[in-house]
């Protein structure tokens, strides 16, 4: 069985390895996210105009 003290001090040793992103990184990142989420959903609201568009018109069709 492990031994609860030995597993939190293997915890917080692996905490002081971790290697944070720096300041610069982090807003690099953070504006990377927002950019690509904002061509994704213009992307998507024209293939969305553009079906509804070809779905109006063959809804519309008079036989």
């Amino acid at each position: 069985m492990i031994n609860p003290l030995k597993f939190f001090q293997e915890v917080k040793q692996e905490a002081f390895r971790v290697t944070w992103p720096t300041k610069k990184d982090t807003i690099t990142g953070a504006l990377m996210v927002f950019v690509l989420a904002s061509l994704a959903a213009v992307f998507f609201l024209l293939l969305d105009q553009i079906l509804k568009f070809f779905l109006d018109l063959i809804l519309t069709i008079n036989i």
